[in-house]
């Protein structure tokens, strides 16, 4: 008996899929890295990339393993998520992340959280539990602890780096100029 059209396609996506590598990119910010915090920032990205390639070889999936990357950032100091973030400018930390899924096309997004160590994972609360895009301040707190997400201390995700950073930077265009070698 012939193979039906739409079995043959499933069966040559399928192999198709076997057979395709997946790749992990991974970056750690837009900004000049200091030269004292280039080894760690590149060290960071490959642990960071390698989790996510770690969950896409466990099965999981793309989404699994974008925020699994970027748990990671947020987990390293060295990055200005989660632990070790910058402050803004009146010295305080409020955090930011998104997250889409490519095959639907959905986002969530989360902003000026101020005692959640991985937004990325409070951003994809807001795009699976809810009917928003983003939520933000105040209420992205709140419904991060309507849905049992822990928080820290909100000092914990500060580093020395950074504050020393914020008082060499409290004038925004010094700053600005600063950062990206515009002296």
């Amino acid at each position: 008996m012939a193979e039906g059209f739409s079995t043959r396609m499933k069966r040559e996506d399928q192999e198709m899929n076997l057979k395709m590598s997946a790749v992990v990119v991974v970056h750690g910010g837009a900004w000049a890295i200091p030269d004292d915090l280039a080894k760690a920032s590149v060290d960071g990205v490959k642990v960071a990339a390698c989790e996510g390639f770690s969950v896409l070889r466990g099965g999981g999936s793309a989404l699994d393993a974008v925020e699994a990357a970027v748990r990671a950032l947020e987990e390293n100091t060295v990055f200005n998520a989660g632990h070790g973030a910058a402050l803004n400018a009146d010295g305080e930390v409020e955090l930011d992340a998104i997250i889409m899924d490519g095959r639907t096309l959905t986002s969530g997004a989360v902003s000026s959280v101020k005692n959640i160590a991985n937004p990325v994972s409070l951003a994809r609360a807001v795009m699976e539990k809810t009917s928003h895009i983003m939520l933000t301040s105040r209420g992205a707190n709140l419904f991060a602890e309507s849905i049992g997400v822990a928080t820290v201390p909100t000092d914990t995700l500060v580093t020395e780096y950074e504050r020393k950073e914020w008082e060499k930077h409290k004038n925004y265009l010094t700053g600005v100029m600063q950062d990206f070698n515009c002296q």
